[in-house]
Formats: structure tokens, C-alpha cells, sequence
């Protein structure tokens, strides 16, 4: 148990509360014809009018306030002029800093009408991380959140991406443990009363393999199929969790 976790949780909260606020402003304005440099400059501004910076911006040289992963791009797409168009799905990744604590989320939106396939890969990914929030309590060990993950999505035809994961989160952005996406039950490190850490699935249409552009940022599938995304920042209590990254909406 990690104690006096109190001001931790209420700090986490505050700045979850306003990442998970810039991503409800967003899912207000994506439609086909916008641009991810849009999205982010609404970010951008959100975070500033809330008394929060950016975590993302210039982060290990990182040049842009969120991050914007459209179709086959699995994570850390740098927002551009590029536009969006019917059809799309692109995951909005936004950490809030505010005091000092990191409150990090992010959802796939549906751009105009997409396929069947898309809209059941983006559904079957947010019920993946659901589905392990669920479970979260002390005690419990971090491979049970994998595998309750993997054999969710893996049912469905779909796979989980294995290099990415999720991560402890407070003042520090990334920190231990490690999160991973896939595992078996009953193996890894132990979940206790105070952690902070998010749980942000990646699930790919194809095969689970990933490639870094030559950008040093952008994974996509090697395969080049969709992968979406969802994420939570979570505290755990001792009989449960919280969720930071609610939207109020």
C-alpha cells in the first residue's frame, strides 16, 4: 500500500479532468475536412485556458501538443495538415500537466461513416480497456489486466499490439510499472492501494507487428490494417479503482 496517497489522487483527478475535457472539445469538431493540426491547436488552447501545459509538447523533442493517430498510424502521430476524410477512424492522445501531476486519455473517433470492420475494432478495443478497469482492485496482479485484454480482443479476430504499453503516471510522466496489453493471469507485479497508471490498449485489424517512421515518432501496423486506441488514467483504492479521465459529458 503507498500511503498518503490523497493529495496524489486529487492532484491526478484535477488534471485528468481537464485532458479528458480538451478531448470532449475535440470530439465536438472532427468531422471529414478538418485537419489533426486543428485538433491539436484546440488542444493546445484548451489545456492553456485550463491552467494546464501540455505534457506531449516538446517532450523527448516531440513537436506538438497531442498526439493524432489516424487509420493504421497505432500511435504517436504528429498532428499535420493532413485531412481527415469520411471513413477515417484517428485516436486523439492528450496528457494534461497541471500543479506538477499528469492526467493522460485518449479515444479513437469515428470520422463521418466507417466501415463495419473499423466500428468494431474501435468498439471491441474501448470494452477491452473496460473490461480491465474492471477488474482493478489490490491484490490483483498487472499480467490479470493483460490477459483479461487479450483474450477479449483476440476472441474478436483482432490483435494486441505489444510494443507500446501502459504506464505508472503522476509527476512524473512515464514511470513503473509497465502496463502490457497481452500477458497471463496471475503473473508480474502486484497491484496496490495508492498506484497511479494508465491502461491504453492498442488493437490492430491485422497481425500485431509494428514500424517506426523514419520521423522517429509514428508507429503503424506493418501490415498497414487499422488500430485504434482508447485510454484511462486510473488510481487504485482498496476495494476498486478510480477512473481521472472521465469525461463529464
Amino acid at each position: 500500500m503507498i500511503k498518503n496517497y490523497k493529495e496524489a489522487f486529487e492532484k491526478t483527478r484535477s488534471a485528468g479532468l481537464i485532458a479528458a475535457g480538451a478531448l470532449d472539445e475535440v470530439a465536438k469538431i472532427v468531422r471529414p475536412g478538418i485537419s489533426t493540426e486543428e485538433i491539436d491547436r484546440l488542444c493546445y488552447e484548451y489545456l492553456n485556458d485550463h491552467g494546464a501545459y501540455s505534457a506531449p509538447l516538446f517532450y523527448r523533442g516531440f513537436p506538438k501538443s497531442c498526439c493524432t493517430s489516424a487509420n493504421h498510424v497505432v500511435c504517436h502521430g504528429i498532428p499535420s495538415n493532413k485531412i481527415l476524410k469520411g471513413g477515417d477512424i484517428v485516436n486523439v492522445d492528450v496528457t494534461a500537466l497541471k500543479e506538477g501531476w499528469h492526467g493522460d486519455t485518449s479515444r479513437t473517433f469515428e470520422i463521418g461513416e466507417v466501415s463495419i470492420k473499423a466500428k468494431k475494432l474501435v468498439q471491441t478495443t474501448y470494452e477491452a480497456m473496460m473490461k480491465a478497469i474492471k477488474i482493478i482492485k489490490e491484490d490483483i496482479r498487472i499480467g490479470d489486466i493483460g490477459e483479461t485484454i487479450q483474450t477479449h480482443v483476440e476472441a474478436q479476430g483482432f490483435s494486441v499490439v505489444q510494443d507500446f504499453c501502459g504506464h505508472g503516471i503522476g509527476q512524473q510522466f512515464h514511470k513503473d510499472p509497465n502496463v502490457l496489453h497481452y500477458g497471463k493471469k496471475g503473473t508480474g507485479e502486484i497491484i496496490k492501494e495508492g498506484m497511479i497508471f494508465t491502461i491504453e490498449p492498442m488493437i490492430n485489424l491485422g497481425k500485431f507487428e509494428t514500424k517506426i517512421l523514419n520521423d522517429g515518432w509514428t508507429a503503424v501496423t506493418k501490415d498497414k490494417s487499422l488500430s485504434a486506441q482508447f485510454e484511462h488514467t486510473i488510481g487504485v483504492t482498496k476495494d476498486s479503482y478510480e477512473i481521472f479521465t472521465l469525461s463529464k459529458n
